[in-house]
Order: C-alpha cells, then structure tokens, then sequence
C-alpha cells in the first residue's frame, strides 16, 4: 500500500510565499526592537508561530526556505539594501528615519529584489500588500508601491 503525499497547489505554494515575507518582515522588525540576534528571531519564528495554533489563533503555514532566504539575505547585504532604500526615498528622509515596520519591509523587499528567483513586479506586488495589511487604512501603501519600484529600476533595469 502505497502513502501518497499532498503536493501544494500552486496557489498555496503562493500564499505560503507571501505568509514566508509577511514573516520575515515581523522577523526584521523584532530584530531592530530588540538586541535578540536574529538566529535566535529566526529560530523563534519557525518554533512557535510559523504554522502555529493555539486557543486563540492560527498562524499561517509559509514556505520556510523563502523565509530563511529573505532574512539571511538582509543580514548579509542590509548595508547595499539600506543604500538602495536611501537612493529611493526623498532626499531629507532616510531610512533610519522611517517608520521601523516599513524600515523592516524594505529590507526584506529588498532582500528579495537582489535575488534572481522572483520577476521584480510580483516582489513590488507582494509588499505592497503586506504594507496594507500593516497600515490598511495609511497612504503608506502608495509610498511603498513608489519606493518598491524605485528599488526594482535600479536593482532590476533589463525588467523594466
């Protein structure tokens, strides 16, 4: 008798992807909140809330290959990503000025956008709508969409 396995459909291979930066954003932002080393965040994510439930709530399952890949490739590059991010936002405002949540998603948008694996406009997409989940009732959404795109010409150029 053979056992076979569920294999996810494609859009929960999405939706895993997007829970996967939905995470990885939370995981950047505790990080700068706290003097936790992000191994440790990382280590926390996977244990106890990535594909958790408890009484109250249920997190949502994520692509944990993508999650740790968006977070190892902040930690590696976050000098080169905090650049790109400072050359997208107006002259007087940088990235450390920002608020620490869009601080967190940049970073991980940017992660991804110095990758190869996913088209520069399905990452712009993807963050966009984890800002509105963030700030659904914000203009915030608009100037991530603007600053996304901005990070996407210049990591990006032969996709525009």
């Amino acid at each position: 008798m053979s056992v076979s396995k569920h294999r996810p459909s494609l859009q929960e291979r999405r939706a895993r992807k997007g829970a996967a930066r939905f995470y990885a954003v939370q995981a950047l932002f505790q990080m700068e909140a706290s003097d936790v080393p992000i191994g440790e965040i990382t280590r926390q994510f996977e244990t106890h809330r990535i594909g958790a439930e408890t009484e109250t709530e249920t997190w949502a399952e994520a692509d944990l290959a993508h999650f740790r890949r968006l977070i190892e490739a902040v930690v590696a590059r976050q000098a080169a990503i905090d650049q790109m991010t400072n050359r997208a936002l107006v002259a007087k405002w940088k990235i450390d000025r920002i608020d620490p949540t869009l601080r967190a998603l940049f970073r991980a948008a940017g992660g991804e956008l110095l990758g190869a694996e996913t088209p520069a406009r399905v990452v712009i997409s993807e963050f966009v709508e984890i800002a509105r989940a963030f700030f659904p009732e914000g203009r915030e959404t608009n100037f991530v969409n603007a600053v996304l795109d901005h990070m996407a010409r210049a990591a990006r150029a032969d996709e525009f």
